[in-house]
């Protein structure tokens, strides 16, 4: 099952909690690495030791010097091997040798690192890039991965939808909550009116006309719109003439048709119908003069909004004028206060019906996904060109990211996070060291004996 994990996601790259951050020393040493450390102390005491008393029994019994001579060999062989894997595991981590006066190539290659812990950082970043994050290896993790299908799974679990329902109801209302505050609202309000006014909107409005004209979305709007009106005159024939008789009021004809009234003559019923009849005629004839006339003007003014033209100024001088409207702004800031109350009380009752309709919608959406495999396959097209794209875009930024998280850490405490670690494996080298280090000199103790002791 998929756990639900919100995470936030910025521009800016956020600054994980540092696993090697200087703070007070509270761990003890592990008991693992302590004996490890301990292990290797005494192999190299007992070889030292060994050494010594190796030496003073050749010197005490020297008819057995030859055989005391082969042991000793051994125990040096031992000690030195030790040694040298103690200075090799030191210098990874510090100098041993302190402030002592010695050749700068020995100085140089100790404390080997915290001096390369710029390089150690940059070659990390890099590999994690080329090997987790690259285009071709992203690519190919998402192509043995059926994606959708494992969302469209994860959403046909009812128990995953209750989830992220919950978690909806939840973080909603406090998301609302930010914006009761005034001061928050007044800060909002004012940006987005300064965002309105400084904003043209004639270009976006020309970009709109061209959509409606190329799709002829027009013809099915005016037709619905036509149709809408002719069933209202139908159904409402006592209000339509007295909405055109108020239009000729206005157009100063109202004495025109009562006098053609009189001799029988119904002058408004014959107006409105011969311009449903026009109307209607436009619609089916692609040549009507009504129909160019209109797709003339809205080209017309496509064309004058693309421009810097007086058509462009007087749209946008009006679209200034609503922001500038304290009626306007103040009717917009009631709608969307009266709507997000309207969401927050509904998330926060016990019967939601926008909780319901989410959870309703994710089980839908997962069972018509899960089935439908044409669909699958053109989504996991697009997770893929998406995902390779910002893998191959951001692929310096995680690179830096990665050696930046390094360069923060404290060098003290990573030392001893990774002697923590590797620790008890590195003081085992150490004690390896000494058992073949007195191996390798107990054979070359046997090999010179043996070669002492031939004829020639």
């Amino acid at each position: 099952m998929i756990q639900i994990n919100s995470k936030l996601f910025s521009r800016h790259i956020y600054r994980v909690p540092n696993p090697f951050a200087a703070s007070p020393r509270t761990e003890h040493t592990p008991p693992s690495l302590a004996r490890s450390r301990l292990l290797a102390e005494m192999a190299l005491g007992i070889a030292a030791t060994c050494w010594i008393v190796l030496l003073l029994l050749a010197k005490a019994w020297p008819a057995h010097a030859g055989f005391i001579n082969v042991l000793s060999l051994a125990a040096e062989a031992g000690m030195v091997g030790g040694l040298a894997d103690w200075y090799a595991v030191t210098v990874l981590f510090r100098n041993p040798f302190g402030n002592l006066p010695l050749p700068s190539l020995m100085q140089r290659h100790t404390e080997i690192i915290p001096r390369n812990k710029a390089r150690i950082a940059e070659s990390i970043g890099r590999f994690a890039q080329e090997n987790f994050l690259a285009p071709a290896v992203v690519h190919r993790a998402l192509r043995e991965t059926d994606i959708s299908l494992r969302l469209a799974g994860w959403m046909c679990d009812e128990e995953n939808g209750e989830q992220l329902t919950q978690l909806l109801q939840r973080l909603a209302p406090r998301f609302l909550q930010i914006f009761e505050n005034k001061t928050v609202d007044d800060f909002i309000q004012q940006n987005a009116v300064d965002w309105v006014k400084n904003t043209p909107v004639n270009r976006t409005v020309a970009e709109m006309l061209r959509a409606v004209l190329e799709s002829d979305f027009h013809n099915e709007a005016l037709q619905r719109a036509l149709d809408a009106a002719d069933h209202w005159i139908r159904a409402n024939p006592v209000s339509a003439r007295q909405a055109a008789k108020r239009i000729f009021e206005e157009l100063g004809i109202a004495g025109l048709t009562r006098g053609a009234s009189w001799i029988g003559i119904d002058v408004q019923k014959r107006i409105i119908d011969t311009f449903m009849v026009q109307v209607e005629a436009s619609l089916v004839d692609r040549r009507h003069p009504w129909r160019l006339a209109f797709e003339s003007l809205a080209c017309d003014l496509m064309l004058a909004f693309k421009e810097e033209s007086l058509a462009s100024a007087r749209l946008n001088a009006f679209k200034n004028n609503l922001a500038d409207s304290t009626a306007v702004v103040s009717f917009v800031s009631s709608a969307i206060i009266i709507l997000r109350d309207a969401v927050k009380h509904d998330l926060q009752s016990d019967n939601s019906a926008l909780a319901a309709n989410m959870r309703a919608l994710i089980l839908r959406l997962g069972r018509q996904l899960e089935a439908d495999e044409a669909v699958r396959r053109a989504l996991n097209r697009e997770i893929e060109e998406m995902v390779v794209g910002m893998a191959n875009d951001y692929a310096d930024v995680s690179i830096r990211y990665v050696s930046r998280q390094i360069h923060l850490w404290d060098t003290t405490e990573m030392i001893a996070k990774i002697e923590t670690e590797v620790g008890g494996d590195l003081h085992m080298i150490r004690v390896n060291g000494v058992v073949v280090g007195a191996f390798v000199g107990l054979l070359l103790g046997m090999t010179r004996a043996a070669i002492n002791a031939m004829p020639f």
